[in-house]
């Protein structure tokens, strides 16, 4: 088995944490084809928000018991809370899964999809703030403001479409509040890792937040239509999966590295969720190649700004 100082060693490693990162990013992006293909196979025809918080939550409840299952058989152990975690558990839940996700589905259904991109895509910025003002967990410097600009311009343009942009308090202000969420459950993440396995965490937050989004749903009349083909089962199977696999991996990144560094790369979620959604939905139509150039040269810029440290020079 490998060391403490070994796990570090490994996991602070600039190329492993870009891979990793990188594939947590490519995870997440592909969540909006395939939300959408699964509204389309599982979700009665209204799509109410009640009806998409209820789908929501039994996608994040189902995550969490394949996170529990898949690490405990890695371990060759169940894996379960510590008591006095309990509570941090429940709070990183809060954030991550119910209140990000409440204010995200409501605010998507009350805004385009072009600015409810854009607008998440601020999240990575908010995570260095917040880690940096709130949780003062590292300083705040020039080079990462410059860098979490340069990563969100590049998010606007990729999904800019000439349209005129006007401010929605239901739409684009609870967009942002679910950044401003993801930004805290981020650093909420990193803080209490230091008590618990992130990946305990991410499970049994995934399990509480989405019993908590089922009772929400059903409670105002959600409904989903029976998982009854073997295409909306794969589906809903997909997303589950990658929100177990992308949130645990991603917390033990946030575990062995500063806020800044793993968080930077949250601005490729978009750019994978647009060429994603181009391959599989096929809306290649709605792609611009020379955006997606220019928004990847800004985005790798960025990432590069945060992880770039001048080496000092041997005396």
């Amino acid at each position: 088995m490998q060391t403490t100082k070994e796990k570090s060693k490994l996991y602070t490693n600039p190329l492993f944490v870009a891979a990793f990162a990188i594939l947590c990013c490519a995870l997440w992006g592909s969540a909006t084809p395939f939300i959408k293909m699964g509204y389309d196979l599982i979700l009665p025809p209204d799509r109410s928000v009640s009806s998409v918080i209820l789908f929501a939550g039994i996608r994040f409840f189902f995550a969490g018991i394949i996170t529990i299952i898949i690490y405990s058989i890695a371990r060759k152990r169940f894996l379960y809370p510590q008591k006095r975690n309990l509570g941090k558990i429940a709070t990183v839940s809060a954030f991550q899964t119910v209140i990000q996700y409440l204010f995200f589905y409501i605010g998507l259904a009350n805004t385009s999809g072009v600015k409810g991109t854009i607008i998440s895509g601020s999240n990575a910025f908010f995570a260095i703030l917040v880690s940096a003002i709130i949780f003062k967990q590292e300083k705040l410097t020039p080079k990462k403001i410059v860098a979490c600009l340069l990563g969100f311009a590049g998010i606007i343009i990729v999904n800019w479409d000439g349209s005129e942009f006007s401010i929605n308090f239901t739409g684009d202000v609870f967009v942002l509040f679910s950044a401003i969420s993801y930004a805290v459950s981020s650093n909420l993440m990193k803080k209490f890792s230091k008590d618990e396995e992130p990946v305990i965490i991410s499970g049994y937050q995934f399990i509480m937040g989405g019993l908590f989004m089922i009772i929400v749903g059903v409670i105002f009349g959600g409904k989903i239509l029976y998982i009854n083909s073997l295409e909306a089962f794969a589906v809903m199977a997909y997303l589950a999966l990658l929100s177990a696999v992308a949130y645990s991996v991603w917390g033990i990144l946030l575990k062995y590295n500063p806020v800044s560094k793993v968080s930077i790369y949250s601005f490729m979620i978009p750019v994978f969720g647009v060429v994603l959604s181009a391959i599989i939905l096929k809306e290649f139509s709605k792609i611009s190649f020379v955006s997606l150039s220019i928004t990847m040269l800004l985005v790798c810029v960025g990432i590069l700004m945060i992880n770039y440290t001048k080496q000092k020079k041997h005396q």
